[in-house]
């Protein structure tokens, strides 16, 4: 890591980092100095907020991060749920989108797989122009917050 990452925290507020919860009692920065993977309370999908199989593939990779000492676990049921999400769509684009994010994972960096802008942003519109509008079936994937 070049530069240090700076995390700021609200009192009562959560971050997962490397696995670990740590939650905070009052405003405060916490200066990451070497590389960790973490995910903010604000950012974590809920298991009722799994919807729609672009929601249940990001909870499934959000659970590799915050859970690491389960990730080979997870992985299986990563691979379970991404063949049946891969075969749920047919827009090329998405399925490219997914490729991306499946070869993240299986390389370790679930943390990025999430960061992906497509297909796993957990960032849609809810129209038919949304993150799964070429999906057979499916509804959209919006912000997990």
């Amino acid at each position: 890591m070049s530069k240090p990452m700076l995390i700021s925290l609200r009192p009562g507020e959560r971050v997962y980092i490397n696995g670990a919860v740590v939650q905070v009692d009052r405003k405060v920065t916490i200066e990451l100095l070497n590389d960790a993977m973490f995910l903010l309370e604000g950012h974590v999908m809920h298991y009722d907020e799994t919807t729609t199989p672009l929601r249940q593939l990001y909870f499934v990779v959000q659970t590799m991060l915050m859970d690491p000492l389960n990730a080979d676990n997870t992985r299986a049921l990563f691979k379970h749920i991404f063949n049946a999400t891969v075969e749920s769509f047919h827009s090329d684009a998405i399925i490219g989108g997914l490729k991306v994010v499946e070869t993240l994972v299986d390389s370790s960096r679930p943390f990025e797989a999430l960061r992906d802008p497509q297909p796993l942003s957990a960032r849609g519109s809810g129209s038919a122009a949304g993150p799964e509008a070429g999906a057979r079936g499916c509804g959209s994937l919006n912000s997990p917050r």
